[in-house]
């Protein structure tokens, strides 16, 4: 008997020396598995990629949950002999990340724009690194059997060259151009923001009524009185008897001081019955608005700045925050006795995921992508009807299923994707403008593919490149992770890596990133390569406390994945996480539930334990005589693991687990173990039953199944590579 098992199980002593050893043998690495015999060489493939964690600081809850639900996916298949690559990488998170350093260096009394771009950038890259190294030790403590001599980055020279080679076929075929159209504009980060970057807040708000002055026909309602100073026209719907004889009408007259032309235009977009049935179109402050501008030819008036400041030819008024003005516009109009009602209510207001800004909508000149354009070496269908395809046509499934209908509506209203950011973290717009060009606004005017040829889009810099002055805007981190499955395997090379794994079996994320990042490789895989770039989608919910609360720091709930691990081990945490959380679920995660794993992982021990005093290994295990209850569990058995692979090769993680668990406690201990006691021929079928559940149980709970399996008599592989149970 090993001298381990004289003492109860202490993940402490063993998790650090197993990892190591599953890293020193390899097997991680699917040409590895080949070259030693674990794996044959023309085995079927499974290969995940990793989503990529930020390089922000530490891993919390919902990164561990992600990376035990892969890690269990990618065990799984390594046991049934596939050929597996789960392939590691992480995010550069342009925005954020750029936030986080501007912070620290604010403390030290420095300020980004002094330090120079060169420098400033230097600064986030020690900080990504380290991050980086973080994230890496953190994966390597939850168990991940990640193939780390694969690993990849957003930022890095490859995965550079693939967006410099998307960006410029993209504009090549006419898909990419820079226009001047409303964005998110952050006030307090100075770029715009992706619709999937907006936090909307439920915050106290005030709806006024009232009349731009005192002849004019028709009442309007909004919560942002200060932007009327920008209107240009009221839209109300054709059919409204109420408006009809005014629709084509315009009207001038005097709004807070400031002089305006207000034209009535019809559009089916109003909702005749919401409000007075009539809406103040601004065209340069709302998205909205912006498109029924577009519609009927209206003029765009800018009257708030970047730093959403007010600016016109009013002394009172220009330079006050938006706010301030909106205080000044409410008093004019309640002096003016144009104010008709004033109510209260709750507002859904537009913040900056990373600054907790307001969003100000605002007309700027960005790069976008246009998701409407017919696309000729694509049937001449568009990036929209690409994406839709996928799901409808090319079989790509979502689980779970309710999700489909979701992700249908999200492209189905899908706008043209800005993907420039003023930013300097991240990957750099492939354009050049010619420096002596640069005082005539060369930077300042729209480009489309149609443009004349005073600027440069390239993979690679102009020839003299010195007289060139690079566009100093950034792109949207979803652009280059919108290639992640694909990028990571060597695309734009056409690499072995590519060619064996591509399109990948699974990708596994939170539910919150289906549309910035899951729609976004699906896009890209199907406008640059023509297929999906995986096959099944796997969607988990968010991790919450065990009270159901959302974990955050103004709660003051947030756990560190690690000290859970430090306390229980890996293996409890890592149950406690999937036992009953079916896909697309929340979970409730608090200590009582990773305690009573951590009983069952040293439950499991002293299985161990007991199999192994009460068994010689070189007995002939086959039960012999009459006596049918070996033959009866050896039956059931049989019927459980075939239950069991059913329920693995169809992801019910949450079933597997629970069942395993219900079997070992409560059939193999309470009942066989009890029954061999008595009765020898039971006694004969305890190792090949607790081997084949300790093969069972180890995607779940690897560390110390791995320990066991090690001390299992006439065992010589690790059991990371071991066969799945027929």
């Amino acid at each position: 008997m090993n001298e381990k098992f004289l003492k109860p199980y202490n993940p402490q002593e063993t998790e650090d020396d197993i990892y190591q050893k599953w890293e020193d043998s390899g097997f991680f690495n699917p040409d590895i598995c080949i070259e030693k015999g674990a794996t044959k060489e023309d085995a079927p493939t499974f290969s995940m990629v990793l989503p990529p964690p930020n390089v922000t600081g530490t891993l919390h809850t919902g990164h561990a949950l992600m990376l035990v639900i892969q890690d269990i996916m990618t065990r799984y298949a390594r046991m049934q002999g596939k050929r597996t690559l789960w392939l590691p990488g992480t995010d550069h998170a342009a925005i954020a990340t750029q936030s986080k350093v501007e912070k620290i260096i604010e403390k030290e009394g420095l300020k980004k724009k002094e330090m120079g771009r060169e420098a400033f950038l230097k600064r986030v890259d020690q900080f990504a690194q380290e991050s980086h190294n973080t994230i890496v030790n953190q994966s390597k403590k939850m168990g991940a059997s990640l193939d780390w001599s694969r690993e990849a980055f957003t930022l890095d020279e490859k995965r550079n060259l693939a967006v410099r080679t998307t960006f410029k076929k993209m504009y090549d075929d006419g898909l990419i151009d820079r226009k001047y159209r409303i964005v998110n504009w952050d006030p307090k980060g100075q770029t715009v923001i992706s619709d999937d970057e907006i936090v909307y807040e439920e915050r106290d708000a005030f709806l006024y009524t009232f009349k731009y002055w005192a002849d004019f026909p028709i009442s309007i309602s909004t919560t942002r009185p200060e932007t009327k100073i920008g209107d240009v026209a009221v839209a109300v719907h054709p059919e409204d008897e109420r408006y009809q004889k005014y629709i084509g009408q315009t009207f001038e007259g005097v709004f807070c001081n400031i002089p305006l032309k207000i034209k009535i235009v019809a559009d089916e977009m109003v909702e005749k019955d919401f409000g007075t049935g009539a809406l103040g179109v601004t065209p340069a402050h709302s998205q909205v608005d912006w498109e029924i501008a577009q519609r009927h030819n209206l003029e765009v008036k800018p009257i708030i700045n970047e730093f959403a400041k007010i600016t016109i030819e009013d002394e009172k008024l220009n330079g006050k925050k938006t706010t301030e003005a909106r205080e000044m516009v409410v008093e004019w109009l309640r002096e003016n006795n144009l104010l008709e009602k004033e109510e209260k209510i709750k507002q859904n207001v537009s913040t900056a995921e990373r600054t907790g800004a307001i969003i100000e909508p605002l007309p700027k000149l960005q790069w976008f992508i246009n998701v409407n354009k017919k696309i000729p070496e694509r049937e001449n269908k568009s990036l929209k009807e690409l994406m839709l395809e996928a799901v409808r046509k090319d079989g790509i499934e979502i689980l779970p299923d309710r999700f489909e209908k979701i992700y249908f509506h999200w492209i189905e209203n899908l706008r043209d994707w800005c993907i420039s950011r003023q930013i300097w973290y991240g990957h750099r717009v492939p354009v050049w403008y010619p420096k002596e060009n640069l005082d005539l606004g060369i930077t300042k005017i729209q480009i489309t593919h149609e443009s004349k040829k005073d600027f440069y889009v390239g993979i690679t810099p102009p020839q003299d490149e010195q007289n060139w002055e690079q566009d100093p805007d950034t792109l949207d981190t979803w652009f280059s992770s919108g290639m992640w499955t694909f990028s990571t395997l060597g695309w734009p090379e056409e690499t072995k890596d590519f060619k064996t794994y591509h399109p990948t079996t699974i990708i596994e994320t939170g539910h919150d990133i289906l549309f910035p990042w899951v729609a976004r490789m699906i896009l890209m895989s199907k406008y640059l390569l023509n297929t999906i770039p995986f096959k099944t989608v796997y969607l988990h919910g968010m991790v919450r406390d065990e009270k159901g609360n959302k974990m955050s720091k103004s709660l003051g709930n947030i756990v560190n994945p690690l000290d859970l691990t430090a306390k229980y081990g890996t293996d409890a945490l890592r149950m406690a996480m999937v036992v009953g959380v079916g896909p697309g679920n929340d979970s409730n995660l608090g200590e009582d539930k990773i305690k009573a794993y951590s009983k069952f992982a040293n439950k499991i021990w002293n299985i161990t334990r007991f199999v192994l005093e009460n068994v010689d290994s070189k007995e002939n295990i086959a039960p012999t005589g009459t006596d049918s209850d070996p033959i009866k569990y050896l039956s059931e058995f049989s019927e459980f693991k075939k239950e069991i692979t059913l329920d693995m090769e169809n992801y019910r993680f949450h079933l597997v687990s629970e069942k395993i668990y219900h079997y070992i406690w409560h059939k193999f201990a309470d009942e066989i173990i009890e029954a061999s006691k008595n009765n020898p021929e039971i006694k004969k079928i305890l190792l090949p039953l607790w081997t084949d559940c300790i093969k069972m149980l180890h995607p779940f709970m690897p560390f110390i199944t791995e320990e066991i399996w090690s001390m299992l008599p006439e065992k010589n592989n690790l059991l990371l590579v071991e066969k799945w149970p027929e």
